[in-house]
């Protein structure tokens, strides 16, 4: 297949009049539109304004699609201890199911081809039977909680790491390695000494599993990690092997500069999730002082009810915007950054190494984007509409590794309209927690 127009190649290489050959599910060449139908005059031709690398985010909890609008206006902790915890505590395994492909669907259809998901602790492997289906790349979780955790959640030790090693067993590196799997505590409040621990011994056993936690995300995490352990969040962290190359830490708002340090010298990954920030309150992350350090810094939506769309795209304006606020600099955080921690950087942090960008031999994650509304009248810059005017609906056309998952804007693996009715039927005037 021949996918022709503007080809944004990467942050910084932008082909006008450019094309992209796939076979199978490999990009075979990138270069000019005129060069490539000539080399491959049998392609299957598709045309679209612009082509990209599908976005990557590395912080979604797919199975809480079903408390959108739920906890709105809420404080973080109100919001998922009487909201979202009652939610995962009562999901049955076909409601997990349908909660995860729920978001899949939307996450596709928007332009995500990746993402790094945070589950919940029963009926993991219901979500991972759902991204196999729907067709998205990703690494998956089961959440490990043994300690300060609500019943239906909380779960002894040996337990979550026993099924943590054979959902592993039966994942990594399953749908042809479309799906991988990463370990993942809720965060240190939930999470005794030796579950953290633990986590970091599975992950070593097993090659390209990742490690995904919650981190430094609000002010009473901090407080107690400080009176139980005398350190910060990060530095506990550390301390118990959860941080390196093959960890992915969600918010990290509220760092000091030894835990900044911390996260630099061990290559430790980030994920800026703004809208979510902002919605609970929670602060504005450091990024610019992150970025400045060489710390990897991908992007997130975090769950439905945290934000209320899984858009990549209105991400990217979001993230780029809070940053010019907080430093009262418009120059802060580019539209070219920004479009780098929402492809390579997330790619980097998921542990997708040839993802992220279009290059010859790399996976084919490639999506079709539309500049005919308003937003794109007069069209400058690629990155500019990226980043400032386009949103999720502009997405016509999503590629999964070779596969076409998206067409004309919606998703073709799975009945979208069958998933909407169900969801609707099963969550719509479900009680939880009741």
């Amino acid at each position: 297949m021949l996918l022709m127009g503007t080809v944004v190649v990467d942050h910084e290489t932008v082909i006008e009049d450019g094309a992209v050959a796939v076979e199978d599910d490999e990009i075979v060449a990138v270069g000019r539109e005129d060069d490539l139908t000539y080399q491959f005059p049998d392609h299957e031709e598709r045309r679209f304004d612009l082509v990209c690398p599908g976005f990557v985010q590395t912080h979604v909890h797919s199975v809480q699609s079903p408390g959108r609008g739920l906890a709105d206006d809420t404080d973080l902790f109100e919001w998922l201890e009487d909201h979202i915890l009652p939610i995962e505590s009562e999901l049955t395994a076909d409601e997990l199911e349908l909660a995860s492909t729920l978001s899949y669907v939307e996450l596709l259809s928007h332009g995500t081809t990746c993402c790094v998901d945070h589950l919940t602790v029963d009926h993991s492997e219901r979500a991972f039977e759902a991204a196999g289906e729907t067709g998205i790349r990703g690494a998956l979780g089961k959440v490990l909680m043994d300690r300060n955790s609500p019943d239906g959640l909380q779960e002894p030790t040996e337990a979550g790491l026993a099924e943590t090693r054979e959902l592993i067993e039966q994942y990594h590196g399953a749908f042809d390695d479309r799906v991988r799997y990463a370990v993942t505590p809720r965060f240190t409040p939930t999470c005794s000494e030796a579950c953290l621990r633990g986590a970091r011994e599975i992950a070593d056993e097993y090659e390209g599993v990742r490690i995904h936690t919650h981190a430094s995300e609000h002010e009473s995490v901090i407080d107690d990690v400080t009176e139980e352990r005398g350190m910060g969040d990060i530095e506990w962290l550390h301390e118990v092997g959860l941080t390196g190359e093959d960890v992915v830490l969600a918010h990290v708002i509220l760092t000091s500069d030894r835990e900044r340090e911390i996260l630099a010298e061990t290559g430790t990954h980030v994920t800026y999730c703004p809208s979510s920030n902002m919605k609970v309150g929670a602060g504005i992350a450091p990024i610019v002082d992150y970025l400045d350090r060489e710390i990897n810094v991908a992007l997130g939506n975090d769950g439905a009810p945290a934000n209320n769309t899984l858009d990549p795209v209105a991400e990217m304006r979001q993230a780029t915007l809070l940053q010019k606020v907080a430093h009262e600099d418009p120059r802060t955080l580019p539209a070219e950054t920004v479009f780098r921690m929402a492809t390579r950087n997330g790619a980097k942090a998921a542990g997708f190494e040839q993802v992220g960008a279009l290059r010859e031999g790399w996976k084919a994650d490639v999506i079709g984007v539309t500049t005919d509304s308003s937003r794109g009248v007069p069209f400058h810059d690629p990155y500019s509409y990226l980043v400032y005017a386009a949103n999720g609906e502009d997405v016509q056309f999503t590629m999964v590794d070779g596969e076409v998952v998206v067409e004309d804007g919606t998703v073709t693996t799975v009945d979208t309209e069958d998933v909407y009715r169900r969801a609707r039927e099963a969550f719509e005037h479900r009680e939880w927690g009741a």
